[in-house]
């Protein structure tokens, strides 16, 4: 009889799992990545995979779940060191940068994500929109910023820099310096 996994082992293969579905979604895409090549990523059967997670849509929620509050607890930390309006500049840097190496982030309109979007319960894509939307908001309403425009400009015109990664192909410039400018820019027009 084959013996089970300790709860360390478990935590292991769990972080182990979310880091492959990390690396082959953005390398290969939600389409192209199967539960075979991310098991044997991780070092386990795909029957073990199961004990884990539900379906491969599982996974990938709770890999982009990690990864988006992985980020938020690095703009919170960069927040904390720049309490003023260059450090929501550095932050919004930080996010950009998290989405040039993973166009799951960013690239909610393409094929690829929307199949595994559509897969999703109500109750997870709601999650997803959620959270996206209160780490924003959250990182306008500290105590220190005080902002020149309404929250509401203010919130569309940062995310709407954060598509300018979709245009990266076409910049003759390189993308990290244009979104650069663009932020350092921003800052300055839109808090105190």
């Amino acid at each position: 009889m084959p013996k089970g996994f300790t709860d360390q082992e478990k935590i292991n293969i769990k972080k182990k799992l979310i880091s492959a579905c990390q690396y082959h979604w953005t390398k290969f895409g939600y389409r192209k990545t199967n539960v075979e090549e991310l098991c044997r990523s991780s070092g386990i059967s795909k029957g073990a995979f199961y004990l884990f997670f539900e379906n491969k849509e599982s996974l990938f929620f709770e890999t982009l779940l990690e990864v988006q509050n992985d980020l938020y607890g690095n703009v919170e930390e960069i927040l904390l060191k720049d309490q003023n309006k260059y450090g929501v500049a550095k932050a919004m840097k930080k996010i950009y940068r998290v989405y040039d190496t993973s166009p799951y982030m960013y690239d909610t309109s393409s094929a690829d994500f929307l199949s595994f979007y559509n897969k999703l319960s109500e109750q997870q894509q709601k999650e997803i929109n959620l959270l996206s939307y209160h780490g924003a908001k959250e990182m306008l309403q500290k105590s220190y910023l005080t902002l020149k425009v309404s929250e509401e400009l203010a919130l569309s015109v940062l995310s709407t820099t954060l598509l300018t990664i979709s245009l990266k192909d076409k910049m003759l410039s390189s993308t990290l310096e244009v979104f650069d400018f663009i932020i350092d820019s921003l800052v300055e027009e839109i808090f105190e």
